[in-house]
């Protein structure tokens, strides 16, 4: 199951891959706890209760420290890190009652180390790995993991279709001369969902070709 505030590209999903096995829900935002508390009860009803979260909603707005608008910080700061925090805090009770589950938050590589005219998003993203760690401590004792995901830069349309200076590094500042692409987050998102990670609560998989190894 899939949401969004925008339409996007949920129905051409839904189309490819089928009413039984997706499901997407229109004109939703992160932000608001009475449409997660919605979405939750949606899946439940039509899925059952969920045993995988990943929260990968997030914005990007150029700023720096001392002329960003009060404004822009908390936009940034609602969507990037109280949206995941209200979709955890909605999920736990369905994952508890179904005997555990396993939640992903996509953070960043602005997670682990900062960025220039990124004030906002290295803020909202060192606080998603901070509350991914909190939450798997906490949580653990019921069978639910928490792991985050950063990736580095990735060919999606936030950044493709940006021209906010400090949006992307170039691709051949990358070891790999070049972006990451979805399906490379996707498939370690993938394997933090399934059983194979069985062991794994707290964690960040850092997925950004080497960038931060220097």
């Amino acid at each position: 199951m899939g949401f969004d505030v925008a339409v996007g590209e949920g129905p051409a999903l839904v189309d490819e891959l089928g009413a039984d096995r997706f499901h997407f829900l229109a004109q939703r935002t992160v932000t608001s706890a009475s449409d997660w508390a919605d979405v939750v009860r949606e899946c439940e009803i039509t899925h059952g209760a969920p045993n995988v979260l990943v929260n990968n909603a997030g914005i990007f707005r150029s700023t720096r420290v001392e002329s960003v608008s009060e404004r822009d910080y908390r936009t940034v700061i609602e969507v990037n890190q109280v949206g995941p925090f209200l979709g955890m805090r909605a999920v736990i009770p369905a994952m508890r009652y179904a005997g555990g589950g396993s939640i992903i938050n996509i953070c960043s590589t602005s997670g682990l180390v900062a960025f220039e005219d990124n004030f906002a998003y290295v803020a909202s993203k060192w606080a998603v790995r901070g509350m991914t760690k909190a939450a798997a401590l906490e949580l653990a004792a019921d069978g639910i993991r928490v792991n985050a995901v950063c990736p580095g830069e990735t060919e999606t349309p936030m950044l493709l279709n940006s021209s906010e200076p400090g949006t992307a590094l170039p691709p051949e500042s990358f070891p790999f001369g070049r972006w990451a692409r979805p399906e490379e987050i996707a498939s370690a998102v993938l394997f933090l969902a399934s059983d194979e990670a069985s062991y794994m609560s707290g964690s960040e998989v850092v997925v950004d070709g080497a960038y931060t190894a220097a």
